[in-house]
């Protein structure tokens, strides 16, 4: 059965009204049981608390969204198991980390959830014949899928360490992907998709500068393990296949950079120790620590308007930190 990209848009339309209008409500919520990043550190940019859970909201929108469309257009058992194999993992990390937003969590029995959840994604995957196989051994295609969903979850979660940046870069991505699996008429992965463009794209009617609500780490483990999967099963028809790494190493060009400047800034140059000492995003990073304050401010503050079509073709128009970083 086919669809038309009319019908994709749309569904992106209802899961963006959808979060757009359940987001406030998860900020109540968040602000009833406490749950709010409070401004007591210098290297924090806001100036006032600023509530989590907004990682739910998405959560709800992308879970309700994709199983509410398959209800309403094409269940089967079928589908359902496909959809499944993301959702349920994806759902099972961002509980982990509501946990942590909510009581706090040491980084390591953090990052040991993250990889047990990669290996059984991976092995889903296998064994289901959704992936890709990019190398002719076996245990490298599940030790490299596995390195992949794990980089990803947490390029993802330190992204998230301005005001509209992880949902604005994922809302991207995800839109990129959807036109890329559209073409290659792959049903569900177009579908989470822009279901997933949405979902961020109405979360980040409260989230950009100044923001009012956090996805946390319980959104971004969530949108982590649905991005990592949905490159994963994407077949842009590359071949030889080993070259289809590229896009999605494309797509996630950023967070990805983000996240190594981070780690050698942090581990070698300021305070000379492991980053897993600490995975919580705002705890290590400021505007002045993004790596497109430091790499690339230098380079580009001699024209602002450069500035503005460079953000804007890295997703970064919507979050007004960027801004400041440039004006400083």
């Amino acid at each position: 059965m086919e669809y038309s990209v009319s019908q994709f848009l749309l569904l992106g339309a209802l899961t963006f009204i959808f979060v757009g209008a359940i987001t406030p409500l998860m900020r109540k919520i968040a602000i009833s049981v406490g749950a709010v990043d409070a401004p007591n550190l210098a290297r924090k940019s806001q100036k006032e608390p600023v509530p989590y859970l907004g990682g739910v909201a998405i959560a709800i929108g992308v879970v309700g969204a994709s199983y509410g469309s398959l209800l309403a257009v094409d269940f089967s058992m079928e589908t359902f198991r496909l959809a499944s194999f993301v959702l349920v993992p994806a759902m099972a990390i961002s509980l982990m980390g509501l946990i942590d937003d909510l009581k706090g969590l040491e980084p390591w029995p953090r990052l040991i959830a993250q990889t047990a959840t990669g290996v059984i994604v991976a092995v889903i995957l296998t064994s289901t014949d959704t992936m890709g196989v990019a190398f002719n051994n076996t245990f490298l295609n599940y030790a490299v899928s596995v390195l992949w969903i794990v980089g990803v979850c947490n390029s993802i979660n330190f992204f998230d360490n301005l005001d509209g940046g992880a949902a604005g870069t994922v809302a991207v991505i995800t839109f990129f992907l959807f036109f890329i699996a559209y073409d290659r008429q792959q049903i569900l992965v177009s579908a989470l998709a822009i279901v997933t463009m949405g979902a961020t794209a109405g979360f980040l009617m409260w989230n950009r500068a100044p923001a009012k609500i956090y996805m946390g780490d319980a959104g971004a483990l969530f949108l982590g393990i649905i991005i990592s999967v949905l490159t994963i099963r994407l077949s842009p028809g590359v071949v030889p296949q080993v070259k289809s790494f590229a896009i999605p190493l494309s797509l996630m060009a950023v967070p990805i950079l983000d996240t190594t400047y981070l780690s050698r800034y942090f581990t070698v140059s300021r305070w000379h120790r492991s980053p897993f000492t600490s995975l919580d995003a705002r705890w290590l990073t400021t505007p002045r620590d993004c790596i497109y304050f430091v790499g690339l401010r230098s380079v580009l503050r001699r024209n602002r308007t450069r500035d503005l079509y460079l953000a804007r073709y890295l997703g970064l128009s919507v979050n007004g930190d960027w801004w400041r970083c440039l004006a400083r």
